[in-house]
């Protein structure tokens, strides 16, 4: 079932990047304004610009679709994690073996709830009334849950002594926080901008 549910993420993510990089040619002028200005409202604006401005076209000046843009980035970025923390479980005896198993378990969580945040983000630009309301609250409730969930991982190394696992997996998945903490605020920023 986690090979499975792993599979999947790793084909959306895919096909999302390919549908994104199809948009991605123009240097997008105004819209590269416009990502600078969101970004300034996350945590780690660098990072948010820095991974966003090559996709300005896609954004058209949408808050919704740089939210949904974060989104789908952090969940490439969860996929990715959770593919080398795979790799490593192969060679993991004890303590760390059991780290990196908790640790995939609550990866696939968040990779669940960062699809969520994607899938309810669709089609808001058509939504009107209390129905944008739910869908932002429930992106926001599901983006948090992700987070949580990265924090999870790290706090199944606490027991273990250190060492390159422990250091790569902590490393990275604090670079996975990240992109979800910055998908957070740009979805938060959608309360005041719907």
């Amino acid at each position: 079932m986690a090979l499975k549910k792993l599979a999947f993420f790793l084909l959306s993510a895919v096909v999302f990047s390919t549908a994104v990089a199809a948009t991605r040619p123009g240097s997008g002028g105004n819209s590269t304004e416009f990502i600078r200005t969101c970004c300034g409202a996350t945590r780690y604006p660098r990072l948010c610009f820095n991974s966003m401005a090559g996709y300005a076209n896609a954004v058209q000046e949408d808050p919704v679709q740089v939210a949904q843009l974060a989104t789908n980035l952090t969940l490439a970025r969860i996929g990715s994690l959770a593919g080398r923390v795979k790799q490593l479980r192969r060679g993991a005896s004890g303590r760390v073996a059991a780290a990196l198993v908790d640790c995939t378990e609550a990866l696939g969580d968040a990779a669940d709830e960062a699809r969520r945040t994607a899938a309810e983000l669709t089609g808001l630009e058509a939504a009107t009334g209390p129905e944008v309301a739910w869908r932002v609250s429930n992106a926001q409730t599901w983006m948090s849950a992700a987070l949580t969930n990265e924090d999870t991982c790290t706090d199944g190394f606490d027991g273990v002594s250190s060492g390159p696992v422990k250091a790569e997996v902590c490393r990275r998945i604090r670079r996975v926080m990240q992109f979800t903490s910055n998908a957070l605020a740009l979805v938060n920023n959608l309360v005041n901008s719907r």
